[in-house]
């Protein structure tokens, strides 16, 4: 009975049947893999937009896909582009081939439940996305950009309006989708033939029209630049100036553009400067913020809860160069300033009567000051030890006779 065959007696008419007991054993194995494949399956679309979740002990929040995969599309901004010449860049971009293989195109999108608010507002936004990007682009190279843009509103990583798409970012220096967004480029007014020709690639895409050449590319970039996340993605597509990429893996393909449209299209008044502000504009919001510093400092100052922080802030001001410099004016008391002024003469004894009288003559006390003027001859100070020994010219010299008449001023002696 080593044998791992079962045998069942044969009937009439029946021929014996072995049924081994291995390929059940497989057949087992395979519903099992089968049912682990279908729960993982379930578990990913079921969790993809779940951010966080707290285990029934208590335990930190586990991150989810939705936060990395938010994380991933921070990290690949317009922004973040290797220093290098354009020559170069295109040279590192012609290198990379188009990828091989199926390139899915995406579904149409469609607008029938959005509101005539939300329809008005995501075709401003995606026309101001075409003409930003792609003004002078052909027409394959809008329509490109703009099924780019609704790409990205059916992931999970990216919002789900075409105006929080396309301004994700825009108030962040750094961390912009779309560099027109947060460089300024929305100061200039655009130009009426050109913006109604985005407005009508806009309408085309919001109304279903699909441009596969593209298929479910999320990102793209000029072919004069080479961005530091390029090497990431699948290069899936040329069109005009731009490369267009796909994500690798399960998020790059159609199951993973699963997410509806939101509708409830943010109000945004991009049109005459929306983004990052201008110099000028930093420069009148911190002027701003220094002085409501002061207006604090000295507000705390009268309420008597001063610190050395508040006392800093409250004496702070800025020179000619814009620099912080730090200006203290405290108050002297008058007796104070006696007597600073009484150890500052005391320890110049050089000083004049006129000098002294200057420092000290204010407290009307006169009575121990000497007379302005040559003092007597008495009150003058011995001469420095230095000059010991040396005559003047006309001294007599030691030991000699005055002259007759008293007159030594033309006394010939010398010394040697």
């Amino acid at each position: 009975m080593s044998d791992l065959a079962i045998t069942a007696e044969p009937g009439e008419g029946e021929a014996s049947a072995p049924v081994p007991a291995r390929n059940w054993a497989m057949i087992l194995v395979c519903i099992g893999l089968a049912a682990l494949w279908v729960a993982a399956a379930f578990a990913l679309v079921q969790g993809g937009r779940n951010v966080a979740i707290t285990t029934a002990r208590g335990a930190a929040p586990a991150v989810q896909p939705a936060v990395r995969l938010q994380a991933r599309a921070e990290a690949m901004t317009a922004t973040q582009v290797r220093q290098i010449s354009a020559e170069s860049a295109e040279a590192i971009n012609a290198s990379v081939p188009v990828v091989n293989g199926p390139n899915p195109s995406a579904v149409p999108f469609s607008l029938a439940s959005a509101s005539p608010a939300d329809r008005a507002r995501s075709l401003d936004c995606l026309a101001a996305a075409i003409y930003y990007e792609s003004a002078t682009e052909p027409l394959d190279g809008q329509r490109a950009v703009a099924q780019v843009v609704l790409n990205r509103v059916r992931h999970p990583a990216y919002p789900n309006t075409v105006c929080g798409v396309v301004f994700e970012g825009a108030r962040r220096s750094t961390g912009c989708q779309f560099s027109f967004t947060c460089d300024g480029a929305l100061r200039r007014a655009p130009m009426p033939a050109l913006w109604e020709r985005a407005r009508s690639v806009a309408a085309q895409a919001l109304n279903g029209y699909v441009y596969a050449p593209v298929g479910l590319a999320l990102n793209y970039h000029a072919n004069y630049v080479v961005p530091y996340w390029s090497s990431s993605l699948v290069k899936n597509a040329n069109v005009g100036l731009h490369i267009f990429y796909r994500w690798r893996g399960m998020m790059g393909r159609p199951g993973a553009f699963s997410d509806r449209y939101a509708g409830a299209e943010p109000a945004i008044a991009w049109r005459g400067g929306f983004g990052q502000p201008t110099r000028a504009e930093q420069q009148l919001a911190a002027a701003a913020a220094r002085n409501a510093a002061a207006i604090a400092a000295a507000e705390a100052a009268m309420n008597g809860n001063r610190t050395p922080a508040d006392v800093a802030a409250a004496n702070a001001s800025v020179d000619s160069f814009q620099r912080a410099v730090l200006r203290r004016y405290e108050p002297l008391q008058r007796e104070s300033a006696a007597a600073v002024i009484s150890e500052s003469t005391r320890s110049q004894p050089t000083l004049s009567a006129s000098q002294r009288w200057a420092l000290t003559g204010g407290d009307g006390n006169t009575s121990s000051q000497q007379p302005l003027g040559r003092r007597p001859a008495e009150t003058r100070p011995a001469p420095p030890t230095e000059l010991q020994g040396v005559r003047r010219r006309g001294d007599p010299a030691p030991g000699a006779a005055p002259a007759a008449g008293g007159n030594n001023g033309s006394s010939e002696s010398t010394t040697r």
